[in-house]
């Protein structure tokens, strides 16, 4: 008998194959549930393919700098009927706006957007977009300088 009067049983094989079973079933649940929403979360890959796009990478880093020094602000939101408004700043009056929207799981297709002028300055476009989550790439053309940028609305 122990001090607290109760009776101690011996650790035998039985004790350790539900301690193994156990442990092994919580790494295989686990397991399950992470491979379970990796597969239903990404909807598809980010670039056809990685090395050509590690080849392109300094191109984009160049456009992406050249694109700050213009100077120009964008900023993009939905509207509650859908149609995204683009107010910018720093533009040359005339600018043409356009967006490729794309869904950041790859759930839903992309969709093309154009946009028209309105007279308060601002953008809006013609296409409305569906009410979840969407990337936004920009381009704005003015006076021959092009400016691109990527904006998330939800």
């Amino acid at each position: 008998m122990t001090p607290d009067n109760r009776v101690r049983r011996p650790f035998t094989g039985r004790h350790m194959a539900a301690m193994l079973v156990a442990g092994f079933g919580v790494v295989i649940a686990v397991n399950l549930v992470m491979a379970t929403l990796a597969s239903t979360t990404f909807g598809g890959e980010v670039v056809e393919n990685s090395y050509v796009a590690s080849q392109q990478f300094n191109g984009w880093l160049r456009k992406a700098q050249a694109a700050r020094e213009l100077g120009w602000r964008v900023e993009a939101m939905r509207r509650a009927d859908g149609r995204v408004v683009v107010e910018t700043a720093g533009t040359p009056p005339g600018a043409s706006v356009s967006a490729d929207a794309r869904h950041p799981l790859g759930r839903l297709p992309d969709m093309m957007l154009s946009f028209e002028r309105m007279s308060d300055g601002t953008y809006v476009s013609r296409e409305a977009l569906p009410p979840t989550r969407w990337d936004l790439r920009l381009t704005i053309t003015a006076a021959g300088r092009t400016w691109r940028g990527d904006q998330a609305i939800g």
